[in-house]
C-alpha cells in the first residue's frame, strides 16, 4: 500500500506565508503527477496546484503568483509554498498522487493525504 503525509499547515496572518510537504510512502515504483487541492468550508473540493514527474506545473487562477509546487522526486515529496496568504486561501489542504505501486506496474493508483488545515486570520 501507499500512505500520503501532509504537514506544515497552520494559523497565519493575510500577507504571510506557510509550506506545506506531502510525502508518499510505501510500495512505489514510480509516482507520476502529485497535486495540491484545498476544500473550504460548504465549497467543493478544488485543484489549486499539479506537478509532473517531470517538473512541468499548472495553477489555478486563484493563487497563479502566489503559490508555487515543487517536489523531489528522490524522497517522493511534493511541496506547496503560500505567500502572500489571503482570507479566502483559508481551507484544509489535501495532497494527491498519481502512483505506479512495485510489482503493480501495468496502472497507477490515486491517493489521498489526510489533510492540512490552513487558516488565514487576523
Amino acid at each position: 500500500q501507499v500512505q500520503l503525509v501532509e504537514s506544515g499547515g497552520g494559523l497565519v496572518q493575510p500577507g504571510g506565508s506557510l509550506r506545506l510537504s506531502c510525502t508518499a510512502s510505501g510500495s512505489i515504483f514510480r509516482i507520476n503527477a502529485m497535486q495540491w487541492y484545498r476544500q473550504a468550508p460548504g465549497k467543493q473540493r478544488e485543484l489549486v496546484a499539479s506537478i509532473t514527474s517531470g517538473g512541468t506545473t499548472n495553477y489555478s487562477d486563484s493563487v497563479k503568483g502566489r503559490f508555487t509546487i515543487s517536489r523531489t522526486n528522490a524522497n517522493n515529496t511534493a511541496y506547496l509554498q503560500m505567500n502572500s496568504l489571503k482570507p479566502e486561501d483559508t481551507a484544509v489542504y489535501y495532497c494527491y498522487a498519481d502512483v505506479v505501486r512495485r510489482g503493480r506496474e501495468f496502472r497507477a493508483y490515486g491517493y489521498w493525504g489526510q489533510g492540512t488545515q490552513v487558516t488565514v486570520a487576523s
